[in-house]
């Protein structure tokens, strides 16, 4: 017999499976809605990320006697600029990494060369093997480069929107915290959820910039001892694949592996694969969740899943902001809902899962004392 509906258990107007079906299908319509204005969704959630990075030092400033127009207008020109340099750099590296490449060309026509001749020996037909030879040419590098970094209008767009979002949330953000009092008589789940994720996030970015920035310093000092051409670019995109869990490393290796080969042949790979590996595993490995921790509390399947995920709606830059957007999400769609918090564990926090495991030893542990003791178990214990 089915039970019967009550206040806790309510029954449903629908079948489960029509609203599992619903929401796959609100969340794809969601999903391609998001791409089709990522132009706009990708900088002004890096706008509200970096806001969420800055409060703390706004509200420090305020705390020294700076007055408040004084603190916000101090950051938001402090933040702006370091992403105008950022941005500056990329194009002058990327400018002088185009000027470079033509001298390489009839060493990448020789490696295309190469490869066109292992797949046809292996059987693929002679066009797919010239479709591979066409591609080894520095202007088709150098667009697929241009296509993943932007060119330079898209990137001065985003700047100005960036810095147009700054500004008008730094001005609301004075608002916030009376709006948080006033939300919290209301729904007092959803701003311990909104507060966990500001944390959360704020932790996870500005430990992942410092780490970021001293993976990317290093590793554009050994491609300059190596003279590996375009040292400065690679490092740039070290520090951008910081941000990309799990598959950044792989990224941010290809190309000082690619030119590395072309400089000094195999010697040269070798080095870059050591040092490249051994540095990024210290950092990725040891150091990034030694500070992180569990701030991120993300499976890695989940997480791995995430940036796949936003790649394909936001572009490049999806992959960047894979995990702030996913929590984001699962701060709104679960963190936000008391009676969906046995999903968490789910999705990778391990804080409830540590709590269950403690509870389950300490009962253990009460159940063989009795048993030595010659009492009668109870049977108490954390129940399901």
């Amino acid at each position: 017999m089915e039970p019967e509906p009550s206040e806790s258990n309510p029954r449903s107007a629908l079948p489960r499976t029509v609203i599992i079906l619903l929401a796959l299908a609100s969340a794809t319509i969601a999903a391609f809605g998001l791409g089709a204005i990522q132009g706009i969704v990708t900088p002004v959630f890096f706008a509200f990320v970096l806001t969420l990075c800055v409060h703390p030092l706004r509200r420090w400033m305020q705390a020294r006697g700076i007055s408040r127009g004084i603190a916000t207008g101090t950051t938001i020109a402090a933040v702006f600029g370091l992403l105008t340099a950022f941005a500056a750099v990329l194009i002058a590296s990327l400018a002088q990494f185009s000027a470079l490449l033509p001298q390489y060309a009839p060493q990448m026509a020789e490696i295309g060369a190469r490869i066109s001749t292992l797949l046809e020996s292996v059987g693929f037909g002679p066009e797919q093997a010239q479709e591979v030879l066409s591609g080894f040419t520095p202007g088709r590098i150098i667009g697929f480069l241009g296509g993943l970094l932007g060119n330079v209008a898209s990137l001065v767009t985003s700047l100005v929107i960036i810095l147009t979002m700054l500004i008008l949330m730094a001005v609301d953000g004075s608002r916030v915290p009376a709006l948080l009092i006033h939300l919290n008589y209301h729904r007092p789940a959803l701003v311990s959820a909104l507060n966990g994720f500001g944390t959360s996030v704020r932790r996870y970015m500005v430990a992942t910039t410092v780490l970021g920035i001293a993976q990317g310093l290093f590793n554009w000092l050994v491609l300059v001892i190596l003279q590996i051409p375009g040292a400065l670019l690679w490092g740039l995109l070290s520090f951008i694949c910081s941000f990309i869990p799990n598959i950044g490393y792989f990224i941010a290796i290809i190309p000082p592996l690619f030119f590395g080969y072309l400089t000094g042949s195999w010697p040269t790979v070798v080095a870059v694969i050591i040092i490249y590996g051994g540095i990024n595993s210290i950092i990725q490995s040891i150091i990034q969740p030694k500070y992180v921790g569990n701030a991120v509390s993300l499976s890695e399947t989940l997480t791995f899943f995430s940036v796949l995920f936003w790649a394909v709606v936001l572009g490049p830059v999806g992959a960047v902001l894979a995990v702030p957007l996913t929590l984001l999400f699962r701060t709104i769609l679960l963190d936000s809902d008391p009676s969906l918090s046995w999903w968490r564990p789910l999705t990778g926090d391990k804080r409830d899962l540590e709590l269950l495991i403690k509870e389950e030893d300490k009962a253990i542990r009460a159940r063989r004392g009795r048993l030595k003791t010659g009492r009668p178990d109870t049977g108490s214990g954390p129940k399901a």
